[in-house]
């Protein structure tokens, strides 16, 4: 059984470990990169890419401005349909609904499909109290099942997994032959999924969008799962945080056009299924359509005109293959279902900013997450909002209050930063007093305080042979 609750307090922990880990290293490395050129090549082979993006994200903007509106709307139009739709203003609420439905239905095994909503409700758990077995379909979220851990990767839950690691899971869980090959680990997990698909009495699956206008919602998929699971069983439930509204059916190809080729590079994802109410006569489908609208923290988040923005979100990944801090630490070090850079915003704003107060200083703000974005967030500037409400939670000590070190430290350095000739003189005795600790360009560790606690979570750079006033005057003379 994964963990339960939020442990976005333990990122550093969490991080030290991930960095000594080099097979951890490794995998992470290997994996973004690959979905980072996929990126690069798929958005570069649309005429007006940019264009798109400014749309999606008007569209967003909308939405979010106008969310009582759409959110009625597509209410109405699924109950319109013959579905019917509940609200669940928070986690225990969502599950406690998803239970009741599952009871009513008589159904002892639920097939779902891959949704973070889930994950972040930890709906699993809550079935299994109520002595309702459920089973991951996704690929990466069946491995991650058998493993007991959360997703590592928004798109891709097992992005840390090996072949081997996937190889030794199966054979120790399922009793496979070991192997490293994909085809033959991939039919072992199909095999092991057929008969779920079969005797479950319930269907669960997210949202990737759902269409205000015509009550539908849609998910999109690479493996065909989703269909089986909103398909065969008697009774589906798709559940939907709140944000995932577009209003009109004829934006979803703008989304759709963008989503993918984000994500992993695709023009168009593998499967992308609509559902737009049960089945009618002559229709395969469910007899059943349930919706849950998810809060769980969205109103909040919405009630903040700041952090608004963080709802345009379409959960495609980009920002967590692009940022420099997610491939080193890896998706579990954020301590929540959510991670990388949209996931240092949505934690706090979900869970509360005493949860998630360490996560937005865990970047660089280097923009990359920004520039890759499909919907334009500007990520930097809400990391920066978050930490000035987390430095509001405690109060910062006055001047008077500081320790004499640091107070004679800082007037030392605005002293030397006063003075360009006192400035040089440091920089070189330091760039001299360096060498004791500089190995290839970095400083791994200092051994005397203040400057240890530096070294204790970070490298620090050290400085250049020659500095750059030196190099300008070359360059000028």
């Amino acid at each position: 059984m994964s963990e339960t609750g939020v442990h976005s307090r333990e990122i550093h922990i969490r991080a030290i470990s991930a960095l000594g880990d080099a097979h951890l290293q490794e995998a992470y490395r290997s994996s973004t990169l690959r979905l980072f050129t996929g990126r690069v090549e798929a958005a570069s082979e649309v005429p007006g890419w940019e264009l798109l993006r400014d749309r999606a994200r008007a569209i967003k903007h909308d939405v979010i401005e106008h969310l009582d509106y759409y959110l009625a709307q597509f209410a109405d139009n699924v109950e319109g349909l013959g579905g019917k739709v509940h609200w669940a203003a928070n986690g225990e609420e969502a599950c406690r609904l998803v239970c009741d439905i599952a009871g009513r239905a008589g159904a002892r095994e639920v097939v779902k499909a891959k949704t973070m909503v889930s994950e972040e409700i930890e709906l699993t758990h809550a079935l299994a109290a109520r002595g309702i077995r459920s089973v991951e379909t996704d690929m990466g979220e069946f491995i991650l099942q058998l493993a007991g851990e959360r997703p590592g990767h928004i798109v891709a839950p097992a992005i840390h997994k090996t072949r081997h690691d996937v190889s030794e899971l199966f054979t120790a869980h399922l009793h496979a032959e070991r192997t490293d090959d994909p085809e033959r680990l991939t039919a072992v997990a199909r095999r092991a999924l057929r008969e779920m698909f079969a005797q479950a009495g319930m269907g669960l699956s997210g949202a990737n969008f759902a269409v205000a206008e015509t009550g539908t919602v849609v998910v999109i998929e690479n493996e065909g799962n989703i269909r089986f699971c909103t398909t065969a069983p008697r009774v589906q439930v798709a559940l939907v945080g709140i944000e995932k509204i577009i209003p009109r059916f004829a934006d979803l190809g703008i989304f759709l056009r963008l989503l993918g080729r984000s994500a992993t590079g695709q023009k168009l994802t593998v499967y992308t299924s609509l559902l737009t109410g049960p089945r009618r006569p002559g229709e395969d489908g469910p007899e059943e359509l349930h919706v849950v609208l998810v809060d769980n923290g969205r109103v909040a988040t919405l009630a903040d005109p700041k952090m608004r923005e963080a709802l345009f979100c379409i959960r495609c990944g980009a920002c967590l293959n692009a940022c420099p801090v997610y491939r080193k630490i890896g998706g579990h070090a954020y301590g929540w279902v959510y991670s990388g850079p949209i996931g240092a915003l949505v934690t706090p704003e979900f869970t509360g900013i005493e949860q998630g107060r360490e996560l937005p200083f865990a970047s660089t703000l280097c923009g990359a997450c920004r520039e890759v974005c499909p919907v334009k967030i500007n990520i930097p500037d809400l990391l920066l909002h978050l930490r000035s409400k987390a430095q509001e939670m405690t109060r910062a000590p006055q001047p008077k209050d500081s320790p004499v070190s640091e107070r004679t430290a800082m007037r030392l350095w605005a002293w030397l930063m006063k003075g360009p000739r006192r400035y040089a003189l440091a920089a070189r005795l330091a760039r001299v007093g360096q060498k004791v600790f500089a190995r290839q360009g970095w400083v791994r560790r200092f051994s005397k305080f203040p400057l240890s606690r530096w070294t204790e979570g970070r490298d620090f750079p050290a400085l250049a042979p020659k500095p750059f006033r030196d190099r300008w005057k070359e360059l000028s003379s």
